[in-house]
């Protein structure tokens, strides 16, 4: 017997690109987006440009980025069943320790340190996006992923359980980025390719030529971070596909615990 597949209510968290959640949507699921920034994605009607915590809590009473409240099921009740979550990185990747302390103090431990006369902040500004990422993982939905890359939350929070590449899924480009599950299962390579054109310095540093454009091309540092952070198309499809496709295997189990109560109570009864 056939199963009819059933779609799914899934929230992706800090996506203003809307790269994974097209790709839900191209599976079927009512998935939707969620950002404080517009999203660049080219579907308001499937957008929250709201607080995340909001989102989780009662999606039902808010407003879209089109101005129109979601379409829900009959019966849904609002609960969320999957959270793929892309929270800020500037504060968490290790790539941005350099900007946490006055470069004159090199030579001294950590804890006498100044602040970067640039950023005099950011020590704060890093202990909310760390508070911020475990809120995220802490909430009661059943299935969550969150990615980021190489950074503090590994020491504040716990080590991921999956490090992957856009490269094991199609895409030529090196970005290390780490995923952290809640009843989800990891992420399996779709198609192994290069890793992408690097640019070289005269240090003899090299850095991916993707991320190297961001800085090139990008007109304010806003955009330069959107660039940088923006998933790619291969590893999107993978995590809607793989991540939604987990779902079939709950509900495989739950028909063959369902037949073997059915069984046990037929025997019982003869």
């Amino acid at each position: 017997m056939k199963f009819k597949k059933k779609k799914r209510y899934i929230l992706v968290a800090c996506e203003e690109s809307q790269a994974v959640t097209k790709e839900l949507r191209l599976l079927g699921h009512h998935a939707y987006s969620c950002d404080l920034l517009p999203c660049s994605g080219g579907h308001p009607e499937w957008h929250f440009k709201q607080d995340i915590f909001k989102v989780i809590k009662s999606p039902q009473n808010l407003k879209l980025e089109n101005g129109k409240f979601m379409k829900c099921s009959k019966g849904w009740t609002g609960k969320w069943e999957m959270m793929i979550a892309h929270p800020p990185c500037t504060y968490l990747a290790v790539s941005g320790a350099q900007w946490y302390y006055n470069p004159s103090d090199k030579h001294l431990p950590t804890t006498k340190r100044r602040p970067h006369p640039k950023y005099p902040n950011r020590s704060r500004d890093r202990k909310e996006a760390i508070q911020f990422f475990i809120a995220l993982a802490n909430t009661s939905i059943e299935k969550i992923a969150i990615e980021n890359p190489i950074g503090i939350i590994s020491t504040q929070y716990r080590k991921p359980d999956q490090v992957v590449q856009p490269f094991m899924f199609g895409d030529e480009a090196r970005k290390t980025t780490c995923l952290w599950l809640k009843n989800m299962p990891m992420l399996k390579p779709t198609k192994i390719v290069g890793e992408g054109e690097k640019i070289y310095f005269k240090s003899g540093k090299s850095q991916p030529k993707w991320y190297s454009d961001a800085f090139v091309y990008a007109k304010s540092p806003e955009e330069r971070r959107t660039m940088r952070s923006k998933t790619f198309p291969g590893m999107a499809r993978a995590m809607a596909k793989q991540w939604s496709d987990s779902f079939k295997f709950d509900d495989s189990e739950n028909r063959h615990k369902s037949k073997n109560i059915k069984t046990l109570v037929g025997s019982l009864r003869n």
